[in-house]
């Protein structure tokens, strides 16, 4: 085992499960910041693959600045129109020359972005409800340098830090899998269920509520008694969801704001409150697991757009998850288990200036039972860093 700085101790406090209250969140596919997270980390993949393919490894960018404007629409039973288009602007910095070779750098973003949005919006008509914009400067240069040393382990450009823990609680796993299965099995049959679908969860003692706004598409709803029976399938497919993730009592809400008596309901001819007055911006939704969890340290730093091989928020912020989940799952005698990896501009990444390591044990178990095997683990993955790089260039993992 190297010298890395790990530090492991006990956990101050209780853990999240034993907490009276507890909130968790997730933005859904078509969030206008999920959106925007999602496109943000399309190009970041198409930019680096293409670096890849064409000079044999990843260049310098950038691509989490990218920003949505909300369009206007006339949602309509049977069908409206969006009268307005969206506008999506992509902002960042990217390397478009190498070595006398040039890299298309701003038409590779606009074909990843406009690809990202046909694949994941089918409601959404790429030609007439949505602009698509691209602006990206070339980096500074220090930054530059930095990043395109030759190491074995690349140097960190930040002085930043990542936060994960593992395992997921019962309300984290009901509020992931929720908006990840409304979006996935549920809508492939049931498509009045749009893409814009956001998901809160609230324990209090042994009470779970789950919050859905779930945007119903136009064209697939005939008048408002439809519209109630598709809010009324949600409702009953989320409270099956949730009775696989804990034997708490759950109440179900769904599209709270309703109001049949004046006709107000969540009716969207695109999926997606974006066409109509929800703006958007990377890194203002799911922090790199999924959610948002105000119970838990979390970092404010954007990962979706950020370069995979040297960007701090967003390699530490994932890998932080990553240890957890793996340390949990390896070492026994866990219960909760916060990660806490902090950086130093121009160090190697694979040399945190600290990895802490926060301990609640299962009964029977001490800290001091487990430190080694704990600290051995978290070596381990941090010797492997660059198996991130990797693992986000070939799409295997969510940044949001």
């Amino acid at each position: 085992m190297t010298n890395r700085n790990v530090n492991v101790q006990p956990a101050a406090g209780r853990a999240v499960e034993d907490q009276a209250v507890e909130i968790v969140e997730r933005k859904g596919l078509g969030h206008p910041d999920s959106i925007c997270d999602g496109i943000a980390e399309a190009v970041s993949q198409a930019l680096a693959q293409t670096y890849l393919d064409r000079v044999g490894k990843v260049l310098h960018y950038n691509t989490d600045e990218t920003q949505l404007v909300a369009g206007n629409a006339a949602p309509a039973f049977g069908g409206g129109e969006v009268q307005e288009p969206i506008y999506l602007l992509i902002v960042g910095r990217a390397t478009k020359e190498y070595e006398g070779t040039k890299i298309p750098a701003e038409t590779i973003a606009l074909e990843a972005a406009r690809d990202y949005l046909a694949e994941n919006f089918p409601h959404l008509d790429l030609g007439t409800d949505v602009i698509v914009d691209v602006r990206l400067g070339e980096g500074s240069g220090d930054l530059q340098t930095v990043f395109g040393e030759e190491e074995a382990v690349p140097m960190a450009n930040d002085t930043s830090y990542g936060v994960g823990h593992a395992p997921l609680t019962e309300t984290e796993e009901i509020v992931l899998n929720v908006e990840r299965r409304l979006n996935g099995e549920y809508s492939d049959e049931n498509p009045v269920v749009g893409q814009d679908i956001k998901v809160m969860g609230k324990r209090e003692d042994g009470q779970v509520d789950v919050t859905v706004a779930a945007a119903a598409v136009d064209e697939y709803v005939s008048g408002l008694d439809e519209y109630r029976d598709a809010i009324a399938g949600v409702r009953e497919y989320v409270e099956g969801v949730a009775r696989e993730y804990t034997d708490r009592d759950v109440t179900v809400h769904v599209n709270t704001a309703d109001d049949y008596d004046d006709g107000a309901i969540y009716l969207t001819t695109t999926g997606t409150s974006a066409e109509q007055g929800d703006d958007g911006s990377v890194g203002r939704g799911n922090r790199a697991n999924g959610l948002i969890t105000p119970n838990r340290p979390m970092s404010m730093e954007a990962t979706s757009g950020k370069n995979p091989v040297n960007h701090i928020g967003k390699i530490y912020n994932l890998l932080s998850t990553d240890i957890a989940q793996s340390v949990v799952a390896d070492v026994d005698g866990i219960r909760q288990l916060q990660i806490r990896l902090l950086s130093q501009i121009g160090s190697p990444i694979d040399q945190p200036h600290v990895a802490d390591a926060t301990v609640i044990t299962e009964d029977g178990v001490s800290v001091a039972d487990i430190e080694d095997e704990v600290e051995a683990a978290i070596d381990a993955e941090l010797a492997d860093v660059t198996d991130i790089t990797r693992r986000v260039i070939d799409g295997e993992l969510s940044t949001f």
